[in-house]
């Protein structure tokens, strides 16, 4: 999950076409120049990490979880010694804190800004799974606020686990996101790469649990952009939450053509509601993401998150953390609507 930042550092969503003003089209190509100017730099400032070619691994089964999870440590332990020798201390301790025997890897990639999707609890035997999707600026660097809110979901939800209600949550950063300060940020662009392989995943996840558990994406930021493009290829999950979203690239939540039912959450205190929410043509590119999510317009189940800022979704003992527990765990009635 993507630090607070400035009202202007992640993405912009819109309301409906013909609502553009020519004052936010200039904020908008105001923040693409700078882009272009920032993010070269910034990207020269770093070298590239050496890093191993991910695991091979035999195709994923029930059977060959452990064996996956072991492959990837190995790999997460070898890409330490490679940044290490590099000098890259911080990259080597996030990860060799990867390649910790207690870590369920379903999937490892330390080249580059790296890529790894990482289980919580008993994913063979889950009744109910919750992926999730974080938005801009999580790499390998920053994982460990992104894992944060994976362990504060699943110790939500085993204070509601029983013999007879089984869970599991996956901390997906299966895509580059886009930088916080970058042209990427706001276009679909990063988001129409990652949906196929979100796709790909949740039928992974289908064939490793079967067709009656229950799957839920949770999607922060950016990340409502990857799920929802998801969602309109047809991932066969039966709820999304968009938390914090700058828009889903629709005009509304029947034009994503899901069966799944489509929430959605804004804190209080969310920087998110004041960027301009425009969906503009520029150069030949459409900048931002369409309808405010939260908005009656798009038509998202909309419940309370709280007075919370951008990061707080996930938050222990906050409304927002309990609502999403319940929308994982299916009990859709007791959700707290906005």
């Amino acid at each position: 999950m993507e630090p607070i930042a400035v009202p202007a550092t992640d993405a912009t969503g819109g309301p409906p076409r013909g609502r553009r003003t020519p004052r936010r089209l200039r904020s908008l190509l105001a923040l693409l120049i700078s882009a272009c100017v920032v993010l070269p730099l910034s990207a020269a400032a770093r070298p590239r990490i050496p890093a191993p070619a991910p695991a091979d691994l035999p195709p994923i089964t029930a059977t060959t979880l452990e064996a996956a999870y072991a492959a990837n440590r190995a790999n997460a332990a070898r890409a330490a010694r490679m940044a290490e020798a590099h000098g890259d201390r911080h990259r080597a301790a996030a990860d060799r804190a990867l390649a910790a025997p207690a870590r369920r890897l379903l999937a490892f990639d330390g080249r580059g800004t790296g890529l790894v999707t990482e289980v919580f609890g008993d994913l063979a035997h889950a009744d109910h799974v919750a992926v999730l999707v974080p938005g801009s600026d999580t790499t390998l660097d920053t994982y460990g606020r992104f894992r944060a809110t994976a362990t504060a979901l699943q110790h939500q939800l085993a204070e509601r686990e029983s013999e007879s209600t089984r869970v599991a949550v996956v901390a997906w950063l299966g895509y580059e996101t886009p930088g916080t300060v970058s042209t990427t940020v706001l276009t679909t662009g990063r988001a129409d790469e990652a949906a196929p392989r979100l796709g790909e995943f949740v039928r992974l996840l289908r064939t490793l649990t079967g067709p009656r558990a229950h799957l839920s994406l949770l999607c922060h930021s950016y990340g409502s952009v990857v799920c929802a493009r998801s969602a309109a290829r047809g991932a066969p999950v039966a709820d999304i939450a968009l938390l914090g979203s700058p828009g889903a690239g629709a005009g509304s939540a029947a034009a994503l053509r899901t069966s799944a039912r489509i929430w959605a959450a804004r804190g209080g205190t969310d920087w998110v509601a004041d960027v301009p929410h425009v969906e503009a043509d520029l150069f030949g590119t459409t900048v931002g993401f369409g309808t405010d999510p939260v908005s009656p317009a798009f038509g998202a189940r909309v419940f309370a998150a709280g007075d919370g800022g951008h990061s707080d979704y996930f938050t222990p003992g906050s409304i927002c953390l309990a609502n999403l527990a319940r929308i994982v765990l299916g009990d859709t009635s007791e959700v707290t609507r906005a």
